[in-house]
Order: structure tokens, then C-alpha cells, then sequence
């Protein structure tokens, strides 16, 4: 029996970790694949406070450790669902059965990725998921945004102003996000709006170096790029709770700023959640929330 179970090793799961072992509760980590989560595929970390440069890699293992050491248990295994009776909660997993008081869910959310070959070899060479990470990357470069809804039309909003030359990819004749945002575009010179078009080759040795793209017509054009940024939505890793979480329409767990779910004693934390901003400070910071809430709730118990 443990205080709190987490669900996920990344971040969120870690500083989780850490905040509840610090209040000196029996804590158990569960992870399906392995500790870091996203992050570890992050070359150079910038936006981090007191963190100028770090790999994605060495931050991971530096929670990891820290959580470790703070006697954090750390299982590798992929829940499979989870059960909510009264005070007691079970965590079921491919292997086991565990019961806690409280659970923190904090297994993330994946990238939607375009499917093409390479794209995950070329992550970290030249394909990025988040543009406010990776974009001093491509100062005075020529990069392509993929996407149509508001987060692409910011990542190329944003990249304007670092990059060179901005390739602006979407499928469709109109974009998803707010037209506000698209007037901005407009304005911006160096911002080159491709519509009615796929991506549909990625061409590279040791790193991208162009794409192919393909028109609703039929013509297909190779364009020159040093970085390829997809924007084209996340898939949050939720559905195993589908049963006893509520979850929005896009599959995130619905929770306040307090990170509490519809189900008491089970906690949200990191990119799963219904938030408006994904990065690495708030995935932390919804992990000290979670377990300072789930910590009094495991008080409340007794």
C-alpha cells in the first residue's frame, strides 16, 4: 500500500516524485517506456530558469537521480487502468496490482507526427515539435512550419522573427487558428504561406535538408530548409483512464489549477491536462502542485 502512486516518469511524474517524498510519503513511479519523457529528446535546454544550457538528457537523469535518492520507487511498467473505491485506489498494470490513497497522472501527451520516413531519426536534426524551444537554433536560417491551427500560426509568428525565411505548410485554402493572427502573418515579409499542401518527403544525410511538397493539384516542389517545424496537434496518453476520468473533447484530463480530476484522491499533472501553455516549467511546476495537493488529501485521510 502505498501514499501516492505516479503515473509517469517524466517532469511532471519526477518533481511529483520529489515533493511528496519530501513530505516523507510511501511513493511508487510507474513508467511504460522511459524516465524523462519528451524532454530527453531536447539537444539543448534554454528556456529553463537557472538552467542556461543543459541537454534534455541531463536534466532527465538529474530529476531521476534526485528522485532516487530521496527514496522515490521507480517501477517500469504501462498501466493499463485504474480503479477508484472510495479511498482506495488500485493501479493496474501489464504485470502487477498496486493500491494507493491518492494517484498523480502525469504521463503527457505524444507529438502528432506526419508519418513520413526519417521523421523520427531526424528529430533533434532538423525536425522540431516546439518552436519556442528549438527556434534560436535557426537564427538567420530558412525553416517550414506544418500545420493550421493556432499554435502553428504562433511557432511562425515567432520563428519570423529569428529565422531568415518562414515557410508556412498547411493542407488546407483557409487556417484553423484566429484571423488576428493570421492578419499578423501577413504583415510579415520574410513569412511565405503554402497552401493546399502536403508534406510528403523528408530529404537528408546527417541532417534535413529540403523538403518535398505536394500540392491538392498534383505538383509536387522541393523546398530548401534547416528546420522543419510540425504543428499539427498532440495526442495526450489519457485513454487508459478514459473509464473513471473525465476527459475533454481533444482527450485531455479536465482539472483545475489545483490539478484535481472529477475523481477524488487522483491528480493531473504535466501536459495531459487541460491547460493553455505545454513546456517544460509548467510540467514541473504542475508536478509540485499535484503532490502538495495529494499530500493533504492523504492527510485528510488519516
Amino acid at each position: 500500500m502505498y501514499d501516492v502512486v505516479i503515473i509517469g516518469a517524466g517532469p511532471a511524474g519526477l518533481t511529483a516524485a520529489i515533493y511528496t517524498r519530501r513530505a516523507a510519503k510511501k511513493v511508487l513511479v510507474l513508467e511504460a517506456k522511459v524516465y524523462g519523457g519528451q524532454i530527453v529528446n531536447t539537444l539543448d535546454i534554454e528556456n529553463y530558469p537557472a538552467e542556461e544550457h543543459i541537454s534534455g538528457y541531463d536534466f532527465a537523469t538529474k530529476l531521476y537521480n534526485q528522485a532516487k535518492n530521496l527514496g522515490a520507487e521507480i517501477v517500469f511498467e504501462k498501466v493499463i487502468s485504474i480503479e477508484a473505491n472510495g479511498k482506495q485506489k488500485k493501479i493496474i498494470t501489464t504485470d502487477n496490482v498496486y493500491e494507493a490513497g491518492s494517484v498523480i497522472i502525469a504521463t503527457g501527451s505524444e507529438n502528432r507526427k506526419l508519418g513520413l520516413p526519417n521523421e523520427d531519426q531526424l528529430v533533434g536534426k532538423g525536425i522540431s515539435y516546439c518552436a519556442t524551444c528549438d527556434g534560436a537554433f535557426y537564427k538567420n536560417k530558412k525553416v517550414a512550419v506544418v500545420g493550421g491551427g493556432n499554435t502553428a500560426l504562433e511557432d511562425a509568428l515567432y520563428l519570423a522573427d529569428v529565422a531568415e525565411k518562414v515557410y508556412l505548410i498547411h493542407r488546407r485554402s483557409e487556417f484553423r487558428g484566429e484571423d488576428s493572427t493570421v492578419s499578423r502573418l501577413k504583415g510579415k515579409e520574410n513569412i511565405q504561406f503554402v497552401l493546399n499542401s502536403n508534406v510528403t518527403k523528408l530529404n537528408a544525410g546527417n541532417k534535413l535538408e529540403s523538403i518535398e511538397v505536394a500540392s491538392t493539384d498534383g505538383k509536387v516542389r522541393t523546398i530548401e530548409i534547416d528546420g522543419l517545424f510540425v504543428a499539427i496537434g498532440r495526442i495526450p496518453e489519457s485513454k487508459a483512464f478514459a473509464n473513471l476520468i473525465k476527459l475533454d473533447d481533444a482527450g485531455y484530463i479536465e482539472a483545475d489549477e489545483k490539478c484535481h480530476t472529477n475523481v477524488d484522491g487522483i491528480f493531473v499533472a504535466g501536459d495531459s491536462r487541460t491547460k493553455d501553455v505545454r513546456q517544460l516549467v509548467t510540467a514541473t511546476s504542475d508536478g509540485a502542485i499535484a503532490a502538495t495537493e495529494a499530500v493533504k488529501y492523504i492527510s485528510n485521510l488519516s
